[in-house]
């Protein structure tokens, strides 16, 4: 074998179940994270490997393994497709069959030491897999999969419980008490749509799930912030992967599921269905930029992109006509798209809806459709009041995305006014709240990303205020250029006061005290004096120091990175109007 055929170092970052459609395809399957710094033989590497794993299932009687594999920009992850009753150990086959290579080839290959081979010894590894294989294997659940899919319904599983059909239509049982029969006549599927972009997801879930409601609906809504359904929340916590999807869709109550899809969990185990009804990308920007798998905005689109995977015969496609990526990206598409607009004169706009196609757009401050050459008005930006008459424009956005989403789904027009009308700020935690303390006022938000940042210094600059003060501070995993930036544009909105917190657990590799240093740097430079800059180590302490500076007339900007829970109940405590 000829020198350099493989890649010098080679690092197992992760061994884990794709349980839905993903990234690589849309199979169940093991997959192996490999960092590497150069990917130019990564091909000759999956192909030792494929041949290891084809080794390894003839021993284990597996029979023929389907593989594939995908490169990143930090490396690459071959997978491994497995029935749903053996994955974990397709795990272990395919953690095996990278270990041969490695040994075989005296590669350099890195991995934790927890995560070492099962044995040194083929044989014993080959006598422990059987041992396991033997141990997770359980047919009825492949047959009650073959049947759920048969009468094209969906089937749904997890380590604790198997389900068939979606919400009010489902029934479900403990994983080791398969059902031998099933009444069919109750199962049945409840519509469901997917939401994810990099800003606007848990707002547009929530608009959404409003005008759902206002249809007549019981919503099941998934979320960053909570999975409920109505008003009932179930539980409060990050439920935007497929373990809260399931959670909402096994619920009796639902008969619509509106579900935030976040990357996190698109990268982790895919998505938590195989089929929506619609899927909704909000708008593809910087943030988590770094991780493997989004390296640069590409991938981060490659990754939200699965959502559109889900979709087949009678789905529809719902994305931003403003984001380039995303148009040029809906020309792969074979479903129906309706897009949605804040330029009402967008070229994109006009070519869809002069074909015939349908658009939301916004059109002299107004929410509307456009269904071919008919523009049908909805209500005012005055008339929603997340947009803060306007002053808002990302979630002028939102809601023309959730009106959008809502009418694939059968909504009605009056419906989409009502559910839009009825959200109050407040109604939305973490994302753009104003509360109202003796006199002055604090602007909250859960802003992280460049993008959403600049939004609220937006709605901050226009902001009616004596005096502005900003509470704030970022996650090491900018880059110092980045962190510069976000300090230069806060200080452009015109501000007298800004208090910065030094967020210990979002150092992220940074030296304490060092990103701090960063935004007091860049600040300064920017024009600030020293005296107006002032520090705290957490966020609670900051904002309290902001407000016992403000006066009556005052504006308080609050990012909220890492407990926007506990200040909007302190805040809510303050309130006094």
């Amino acid at each position: 074998m000829s020198e350099g055929r493989f890649p010098d170092t080679i690092e197992l970052s992760d061994a884990r179940r794709l349980t839905g459609i993903n990234v690589v395809w849309s199979e169940p399957s093991a997959v192996l994270d490999l960092r590497m710094s150069d990917t130019t033989h990564v091909a000759s590497l999956f192909s030792a490997w494929k041949a290891a794993l084809a080794e390894l299932c003839d021993a284990l009687n597996w029979g023929q393994p389907q593989s594939a594999w995908r490169e990143f920009k930090a490396g690459a992850s071959f997978v491994f497709s497995a029935p749903v009753d053996r994955l974990y150990v397709a795990i272990e086959i395919a953690r095996l069959a990278l270990f041969t290579v490695a040994k075989r080839h005296a590669l350099n290959l890195r991995y934790d030491e927890d995560e070492g081979p099962i044995s040194d010894d083929d044989d014993q590894a080959i006598a422990a897999l059987k041992t396991a294989l033997a141990e997770e294997r359980h047919p009825p659940t492949l047959e009650l999969q073959a049947e759920t899919l048969a009468r094209s319904q969906t089937f749904l599983w997890d380590d604790d419980i198997v389900s068939v059909g979606l919400g009010k239509g489902s029934q479900q049982w403990p994983a080791d008490q398969v059902p031998d029969s099933v009444d069919w006549s109750s199962v049945h599927d409840v519509p469901v749509a997917l939401v994810t972009g990099t800003n606007g997801k848990t707002t547009t879930v929530r608009l959404a799930s409003r005008i759902l409601r206002a249809a007549g609906h019981r919503v099941g809504l998934s979320s960053t912030d909570w999975i409920g359904v109505d008003d009932d929340i179930i539980d409060r916590g990050d439920y935007s992967g497929p373990g809260g999807a399931r959670t909402v869709l096994r619920d009796t109550r639902v008969d619509v599921a509106i579900l935030e899809t976040a990357r996190g969990g698109l990268l982790r185990r895919g998505l938590g269905v195989d089929y929506a009804n619609a899927a909704l990308i909000t708008n593809i920007a910087e943030d988590h930029l770094g991780d493997f798998g989004s390296q640069d905005v590409g991938e981060l689109l490659n990754v939200k992109w699965v959502l559109m995977k889900a979709l087949g015969d009678g789905a529809t496609a719902v994305l931003n006509a403003d984001d380039s990526l995303l148009r040029e990206q809906a020309k792969t598409l074979s479903v129906p798209i309706i897009w949605f607009s804040l330029q009402s004169d967008n070229p994109l706009i006009e070519k869809h809806t002069a074909s015939g196609g349908t658009a939301c757009i916004l059109r002299d401050e107004t929410l509307g459709f456009l269904r071919g050459t008919r523009w049908q008005p909805l209500l005012s930006v005055d008339d929603v009041p997340i947009t803060m008459h306007g002053v808002a424009r990302h979630n002028c956005a939102n809601a023309l995305a959730a009106a959008a989403l809502c009418h694939s789904l059968g909504a009605s027009d009056e419906a989409i006014r009502q559910g839009l009308q009825e959200m109050q700020p407040n109604d939305n935690p973490g994302r753009c709240n104003v509360f109202h303390v003796d006199g002055y006022e604090v602007l909250l938000d859960f802003a992280h990303n460049p993008d959403a940042m600049a939004a609220l210094f937006d709605i901050a600059e226009a902001h009616p205020a004596k005096r502005r003060v900003l509470c704030f501070g970022q996650a090491g995993d900018r880059t110092d250029a980045q962190i510069r930036e976000l300090a230069q544009a806060a200080w452009s909105i015109g501000l007298d006061r800004v208090v910065i917190s030094e967020l210990a657990e979002y150092r992220r590799g940074r030296e304490p005290g060092e990103v701090p240093r960063l935004l007091s740097e860049a600040l300064v430079g920017a024009g600030a004096q020293t005296e107006q800059i002032h520090q705290y180590a957490t966020e609670a302490e900051s904002l309290a120091d902001a407000m016992n500076w403000c006066e009556p007339g005052d504006l308080v900007i609050m990012l909220a990175l890492g407990k926007a829970r506990e200040l909007i109940d302190h805040l809510q405590s303050r309130t006094t109007d």
